[in-house]
């Protein structure tokens, strides 16, 4: 699966998912997750929703899914939340066909294998409920087996359901990262997978590693382990979007583009979050599509949107970036 034109991957799953449920998710402990169980239909038409503007790429409602969090806060024994998390895949199963029989009636051509499925594979830290997915402080207590432990529940429900590759996404610190890169590469040696860190600047991930030295100790981790084909991209997500570039240039800004490491970027919508009066600021952000071309430059194969970032915001990104693969010719 290496990409040779760029792919536009989706949005802010729970902020588009706010148009069928009508109300913000925010605070809640278990954020989107929830309404796995209590409204699938808004799931499926929240993946429709990004299917029909353009994703290449859909990811499963799973990232603030765990087995601890469905049994304390939905009261489902542990089978019960593995099977609820298999069931969230299955979910976005359904509005691939639900998506594919629309394009094959319009007849319209989607490529082979297309869209795709990955899953969300989101931090250690979002099941805590504390704000430490944007802190990593859990990374100087916690062992990294029992943050490995803690993911494999996860990763194994959503394999058995059925996904093209899994998102390892919001990682706030190194140690995480390079933990579940070496337990994937140990144990599900066929499952590729990408990797995206949360970060705090334009350099740093928010633990505070620097984020071209996390980004090459993973890609040199793989290389050590002949697995650099197992990973579609390394990169960021649930950052600030004025951060990318910089933190692209640290990485790859001396690499000519053979020697490139594939990027995955997913930034949010610019607007800052204030506990007290929740998002502000979207009148002054800039469209995210406007980055592709300099994001794509620096080695971006995947581009797609985080908190805040509608389908409308995905159909802007998808067309510049169909621009962007013509005028490379390879669309």
């Amino acid at each position: 699966m290496g990409l040779t034109r760029v792919l536009v991957k989706d949005g802010g799953f729970g902020t588009q998912m706010t148009v069928h449920v009508g109300k913000s998710v925010d605070g809640d402990p278990l954020w989107s997750a929830r309404f796995n169980a209590t409204n699938p239909a808004a799931i499926i038409n929240t993946h429709l929703d990004f299917l029909q503007n353009g994703a290449d790429i859909i990811l499963t409602n799973t990232y603030q899914a765990s087995v601890d969090g469905y049994m304390e806060y939905l009261e489902l024994d542990e089978e019960q939340s593995i099977e609820l998390i298999r069931n969230t895949v299955r979910l976005a199963h359904i509005a691939k066909e639900k998506y594919l029989t629309e394009c094959y009636q319009a007849q319209l051509t989607i490529p082979e294998g297309y869209p795709l499925i990955i899953a969300s594979i989101g931090p250690f830290g979002a099941h805590l409920h504390d704000g430490s997915e944007y802190t990593g402080s859990y990374a100087d207590y916690v062992p990294a087996k029992t943050i490995t432990d803690w993911h494999r529940i996860r990763i194994e429900a959503c394999l058995e359901a059925g996904v093209d590759a899994l998102a390892i996404e919001t990682i706030p610190c190194q140690m995480e990262a390079e933990a579940l890169v070496e337990m994937l590469c140990d144990d599900y040696p066929d499952v590729k997978f990408w990797v995206a860190f949360q970060c705090k600047d334009e350099s740093s991930l928010a633990h505070g590693e620097t984020f071209a030295d996390a980004a090459n100790a993973i890609w040199d981790l793989l290389a050590e382990r002949n697995a650099q084909d197992k990973c579609l991209a390394v990169g960021v997500n649930c950052v600030h979007p004025k951060f990318v570039t910089s933190l692209f240039k640290s990485l790859n800004g001396d690499r000519n583009e053979e020697e490139q490491i594939p990027l995955v970027v997913y930034p949010n919508s610019g607007e800052v979050y204030d506990v007290v009066k929740g998002w502000e600021g979207r009148e002054h952000c800039v469209p995210l599509a406007n980055y592709v071309p300099e994001w794509a430059q620096l080695g971006a194969k995947i581009i797609g949107g985080c908190c805040r970032t509608y389908a409308r915001d995905i159909r802007h990104i998808g067309e510049a970036i169909r621009n962007w693969n013509k005028l490379k010719k390879v669309a």
